[in-house]
């Protein structure tokens, strides 16, 4: 994927919004000491971009009665049918990640069940029958970081671009 040449304000802006996607317009324009406007010109440029991709709010899944969090590599009977395996995961609402890994797994995957007994329920009743020849299955107690990712600074990527 392409590195997108972010400039001081684009880094602010991104700065702001991912510490609080809620901030207003006219804050982060305070903040840069530019216009409403160009904030709203920026925003919309980033989106373009694909480097801002929506604002969402994020649900504590244990709040809601998801007490079980699970990563399960999956290793696929038939690893040429990874299409209809991603496409029935996508109707399973408790994975809320799939990802296409290197290493022995042909699929890695992120969900949340009530219990442990459900967390059992969705593996043997849901995924098993997507065609696994066998899962790998990590519980995971706490997520003690959580974060996004630093926005680069303009002198890394300066050098990045010198090498290539």
């Amino acid at each position: 994927m392409a590195s997108h040449k972010l400039d001081s304000l684009d880094r602010k802006i991104l700065e702001m919004v991912a510490e609080d996607a809620r901030v207003p317009f006219l804050e982060v324009a305070r903040a840069c000491d530019v216009s409403g406007a160009a904030i709203h010109q920026r925003i919309a440029k980033l989106r373009a971009m694909g480097v801002l991709k929506g604002s969402q709010f994020i649900i504590d899944p244990e709040a809601i009665g998801y007490e079980t969090c699970a990563y399960i590599g999956l290793y696929l009977k038939d690893p040429e049918s990874f299409d209809d395996v991603v496409e029935k995961l996508r109707n399973i609402p408790e994975v809320t990640e799939c990802h296409y890994t290197t290493g022995g797994f042909d699929m890695f995957i992120k969900i949340y069940a009530r219990n442990n007994h459900h967390l059992l329920n969705i593996i043997h009743d849901r995924l098993q029958p997507l065609g696994l020849s066998r899962s790998e299955t990590i519980v995971s107690f706490n997520a003690v970081i959580d974060r996004q990712l630093p926005i680069p600074e303009a002198e890394l990527e300066e050098e990045e671009g010198e090498e290539e």
